[in-house]
């Protein structure tokens, strides 16, 4: 099916602009020394390129598995993992990670580039099949639910890695692998309740992720006043 201009526009407006919007929201925690925006812009599109090396893995694991159960745990893992190795590359490993708030600042950007793209696919779909009431609905529901979910998710390995900012290397070692590890917990429980429940749930699942996303904050605060001994 060919994909109408109009189509794509729309689709990238409800994928990427509420999440440049989260974006604008984030980078205000680093306003006092803000990362240089040719950064941000790299991470941002890290984020973008980790879902197209997702999509063919989350693929073929699919066609592989018949469990369920450990589909939705490998999913999670293999976004995890790759979200992490984007911010790795595009941002840990250079000169301006200089402060541990820096790692949050990174890990959501990413997460947020992720969240745009995969957002976008999801909303074309509805929309080639002329059903843009769906793809409306579908735009709302992924904003508030799967964006804060990466926005947790990746949030909580960075401030991992932020706690360890001035610790040794295995402290180090140890604090990102628990990140990751909490991450792809996160990432599993909550696709595995959107996919096995009800709708009735949905209420209480979106209302976890907030919470989520408020005690992330409140972390940051104490990732701020972080100083080295």
């Amino acid at each position: 099916m060919i994909l109408a201009p109009e189509t794509l526009l729309y689709a990238l407006l409800g994928g990427i602009l509420p999440a440049v919007l989260w974006l604008w929201f984030w980078l205000k925690e680093d306003s006092k020394r803000p990362e240089p925006r040719g950064l941000i812009l790299k991470l941002f599109f890290a984020g973008i390129t980790a879902v197209l090396l997702v999509f063919p893995i989350e693929k073929w694991v699919y066609e592989i598995l018949n469990n369920g159960t450990i589909i939705i745990i490998v999913w999670a893992a293999s976004e995890e993992i790759i979200k992490f190795a984007a911010v790795y590359i595009a941002g840990l490993r250079t000169v301006f990670f200089d402060e541990p708030i820096d790692a949050v600042v990174y890990f959501i950007t990413v997460a947020l580039g992720f969240a745009a793209l995969e957002n976008t696919l999801f909303i074309i779909k509805p929309l080639l099949d002329g059903e843009t009431m769906i793809s409306v609905l579908t735009g709302n529901l992924r904003f508030v639910g799967a964006t804060l979910l990466h926005i947790a998710a990746s949030g909580t390995i960075g401030v991992c890695i932020a706690f360890s900012f001035y610790k040794t290397k295995l402290i180090k070692i140890i604090f990102t692998l628990l990140g990751i590890t909490i991450a792809i917990t996160l990432h599993t429980l909550f696709n595995y309740f959107i996919l096995k429940s009800e709708a009735d749930y949905m209420f209480a699942i979106l209302l976890s992720l907030w919470a989520a996303i408020i005690l992330l904050i409140l972390i940051i605060e104490r990732v701020k006043k972080l100083r080295s001994n």
